[in-house]
């Protein structure tokens, strides 16, 4: 989806599917915001962007784009694997942006190669969810240790981490082991991370808090996609909510709520 100073920008189509686009915008300052959908609005900014520059003469252009498409693949080891994120981020930077807003970048690579990129602080959403929801014997749990890398200084909280065991001809996660502080009474448990395609991944981790005492638990990852619905997780009862920000989350469902 895409807004232009708010407003939901709305596409039409050519009867051979292509684009016919209507913008009435008189401001001299306009923010673009990008909640990612498809790869389709990539054109649609591209063309939006031109014309608010040349023809409605905008001087101050900025693009909110909580979510950084394309971030996964943000290394190559192969010659035939695409480095979709260099592409994506030069095309990005070609529209010479004033301010890239970005939330809870997926890769630092992201941040290294945005002009003008300002990464939003999320530091205080966590830490007051973190400080809502748990008491003194529960605990902060990072499903493996990249997530523990980039949130645990953030947590003032008993914290532990996973370790993931996956079949490693397919990638598939079959488990995990737990490193770090488990209490020997009944605790509650936030997850915390940054991104959520299927779950599998808090899945497990809250299948193994389960096995370990925990009462509730709950998970915050700041990019929820819609395939977290086709997934285990939902249906599974083991999480009490599953906290997002608005970022590409198209879909509601009673476990899920944005903050």
């Amino acid at each position: 989806m895409l807004k232009v100073n708010g407003k939901q920008f709305i596409s039409e189509y050519f009867p051979d599917g292509t684009l016919r686009l209507k913008l009435e915008e008189k401001s001299r300052h306009a923010d673009i915001e990008w909640l990612y959908e498809n790869n389709e609005e990539m054109i649609v900014l591209y063309f939006i962007t031109n014309h608010l520059r040349r023809v409605n003469k905008v001087k101050t252009l900025n693009l909110i784009m909580p979510y950084i498409p394309n971030a996964r693949m943000d290394r190559v080891k192969k010659s035939h694997e695409v480095f979709t994120l260099k592409y994506f981020i030069e095309f990005i930077n070609s529209l010479k942006f004033e301010n890239v807003y970005v939330r809870d970048a997926h890769s630092n690579v992201s941040l290294a190669l945005i002009d003008n990129v300002v990464s939003e602080d999320i530091t205080s959403k966590i830490k007051k969810l973190a400080d809502d929801l748990l008491k003194d014997d529960d605990i902060v749990f990072f499903p493996d240790e990249g997530s523990c890398k980039r949130y645990f200084d953030i947590i003032n909280k008993k914290c532990a981490f996973g370790i993931k065991k996956r079949d490693w001809r397919t990638g598939e996660i079959q488990g995990l082991d737990i490193n770090g502080d488990i209490p020997k009474v009944p605790f509650n448990a936030l997850i915390i991370d940054d991104i959520c395609s299927y779950g599998g991944t808090f899945y497990y981790s809250a299948k193994k808090l389960k096995e370990l005492g925990a009462d509730k638990i709950w998970l915050y990852i700041t990019h929820c996609e819609d395939s977290v619905l086709k997934g285990d997780l939902i249906k599974s009862g083991l999480v009490e909510k599953i906290y997002t920000t608005k970022s590409i989350l198209t879909i509601k469902h009673d476990l899920i709520e944005e903050i």
